[in-house]
């Protein structure tokens, strides 16, 4: 069956509220003018315009496959903005962000989940571990699950340092595809993940080639044109189809992923 088609939002940032300085790339809490407030990621970070295709990418899958995350939208920022923010680095960062950016709706409330505190049942944290080894997230360890408690519910949030094979744009997709993702033996909720054989046989079904491809076309020309490390490359079409074609081969390779975690679980328990 055909998946539907996809769009995001699109909102004017109105107001800088506060940063959120325990991210490295300096996001913060902004209003838009639709009158909701949102975790804004600012393309003119130190981390660049391929954390925020890893973010919408990431987000989108995981939203996907039945996961809880906040609602993304594109945010434009004028150049108009920041200029009377006391900040000096915050200034040079609204500067470097002019056009669009990406917001997360603010869980205002939210806790962060702490492994100690919270638990997590079998099957949602073997589907958690299957996406995160999917798209290679380095970044949900017990030092930083980067996941939020919301209304007693599991949120996913920050999903930036995903893909990290576009930091290597030049080398092969399919060598890229296909390697186990050994760093899933850190992830935070590898210890609950008891049904990981469970989740890959019905996440295979659900990210067909079209509905990853319905993914990546949200993606915004404007980050795609003169693409970090596609020299060359003017075509946004260009840039979104190496995206397709790795996560259409991961998916039809998940046995790879699925075994390193498979056998990174049996060391721990």
């Amino acid at each position: 069956m055909k998946p539907p088609s996809l769009s995001l939002r699109s909102v004017q940032v109105t107001r800088y509220v506060t940063p959120l300085r325990e991210g490295g790339s300096l996001p913060a809490i902004a209003e838009a003018d639709d009158g909701f407030l949102y975790v804004l990621k600012f393309r003119g970070a130190g981390q660049g315009i391929k954390a925020l295709v890893a973010e919408l990418i990431g987000s989108e899958l995981a939203r996907a496959l039945g996961m809880r995350v906040p609602e993304l939208v594109l945010a434009s920022l004028d150049a108009a903005f920041g200029r009377t923010e006391p900040d000096e680095e915050i200034q040079d960062l609204l500067k470097a962000s002019v056009g669009l950016n990406l917001g997360l709706h603010y869980l205002s409330g939210s806790i962060t989940f702490d492994p100690v505190v919270n638990k997590v049942d079998a099957l949602l944290a073997s589907q958690i571990v299957w996406l995160d080894s999917l798209l290679t997230n380095v970044d949900r360890t017990a030092r930083n699950t980067n996941m939020l408690v919301w209304n007693k519910e599991l949120w996913l949030i920050d999903l930036g340092a995903s893909l990290y094979f576009h930091h290597s744009w030049g080398a092969v997709v399919d060598q890229q595809a296909l390697r186990p993702f050994v760093q899933v033996k850190d992830h935070v909720l590898l210890p609950w993940a008891s049904r990981l054989a469970e989740a890959d046989a019905a996440f295979r079904v659900l990210l067909t080639p079209e509905r990853i491809d319905a993914v990546v076309e949200l993606v915004p020309d404007q980050w795609l044109v003169n693409f970090p490390g596609a020299a060359g490359s003017e075509d946004p079409a260009a840039i979104r189809k190496v995206y397709k074609e790795f996560l259409t081969m991961r998916v039809a390779s998940s046995a790879v992923f699925l075994n390193e975690a498979l056998h990174a679980r049996q060391a721990i328990i």
